[in-house]
């Protein structure tokens, strides 16, 4: 096995986050599904950006955020993503290493822009995510850094990535460089969206290289064309040898080997913005298991991150994670 540097390395989108308020009647104004994140071409995310209210810029993508929150617990995570050499590049770049991420993707010039979403929270808290893609989904297998690859205790695999044949090839190629150096392979399944565009090719992969499945439970039961989360439950149980499912305010459902625990929500007194939730409890769940914590132990790490980001606006955590799991006697 190739000597250890990183806790977990994550393979997604680099994207800058512009985040902003709005009511309900301003996304069905602008066709946007409620809590959902879709896809939008240059014309329409300047008409968005153009109507809402004040936003905030922040660094963003769903497997650098995992990986922030990683490095927030005090592991060693890395990132690969592509930008642009632009501002928004320069930007996301800038955040990532200043949470203490290493970035060593090179900067592209002359193509599309660095990738930004427009996420819209309402008064509940919920999120509505119109992505740009821009540059972020050019990742293709050249790439992939192999030494980086061999070097992560876990690799984590963005499904929003899944959108294009290129990024494809680099998924699988990761998974098969993660294998020949005995590591494993972690998969999100990112959005329900994403699931029905994929969800063939999904299910394979599952089977053949994924060592460890998080989704929440609109994506699992949309995996398996089922209603019944228990049914998907089971269904994942067969399919991979390691599963978090989570259920918003029912806490989340570790999976593995014929085991099954419960893991109860970390309480918040608001919650201000679930941007990022899924995100962060990804990052507490797989620093746990990269540092060798038992299941239970890795769930509760991924509810504590869970809540500390939803407590406030954007999908970083704001206090440092690893003091906050101290106190209250998780680490």
């Amino acid at each position: 096995m190739s000597e250890t540097r990183y806790d977990v390395i994550g393979i997604g989108n680099a994207i800058v986050d512009i985040i902003g308020r709005c009511d309900d009647d301003f996304l069905t104004k602008h066709d946007a599904p409620k809590g959902h994140m879709r896809l939008v071409d240059a014309p329409t995310i300047a008409a968005l950006y153009g109507d809402m209210g004040p936003a905030v810029e922040i660094s963003g993508g769903s497997a650098a955020n995992t990986l922030v929150g990683v490095s927030s617990f005090g592991g060693n995570g890395a990132f690969i993503g592509k930008v642009a050499d632009d501002e928004f590049g320069k930007i996301f770049a800038h955040d990532i290493r200043a949470a203490g991420v290493t970035f060593n993707s090179k900067a592209v010039n002359g193509k599309d822009p660095t990738s930004r979403s427009l996420i819209l929270v309402t008064p509940d808290g919920e999120r509505t995510m119109n992505t740009f893609l821009g540059i972020s989904t050019d990742i293709d297998d050249g790439e992939v850094d192999p030494d980086a690859i061999a070097a992560a205790k876990i690799v984590y695999l963005e499904g929003y990535l899944f959108d294009r044949p290129d990024a494809k090839a680099a998924f699988r190629q990761a998974v098969k460089i993660a294998k020949s150096a005995g590591r494993r392979v972690a998969l999100t399944l990112s959005d329900g969206f994403c699931v029905d565009r994929h969800r063939g090719e999904f299910i394979e992969l599952i089977r053949d290289g994924i060592d460890i499945l998080l989704a929440n439970e609109d994506e699992i039961i949309s995996l398996y064309e089922t209603a019944d989360f228990e049914e998907a439950a089971r269904r994942t149980m067969a399919d991979t040898e390691l599963a978090a499912l989570t259920r918003s305010a029912l806490g989340s459902t570790i999976i593995s080997q014929g085991e099954r625990i419960e893991i109860p929500v970390d309480p918040v007194s608001k919650v201000e913005d679930s941007t990022g939730a899924g995100d962060l409890y990804a990052a507490g769940f797989l620093y746990g298991i990269a540092t060798g914590k038992d299941l239970a132990t890795a769930g509760r790490l991924g509810s504590i991150a869970a809540a500390e980001v939803i407590s406030h606006v954007g999908a970083r955590p704001e206090l440092n994670l690893a003091e906050l799991a101290r106190q209250k006697g998780v680490l």
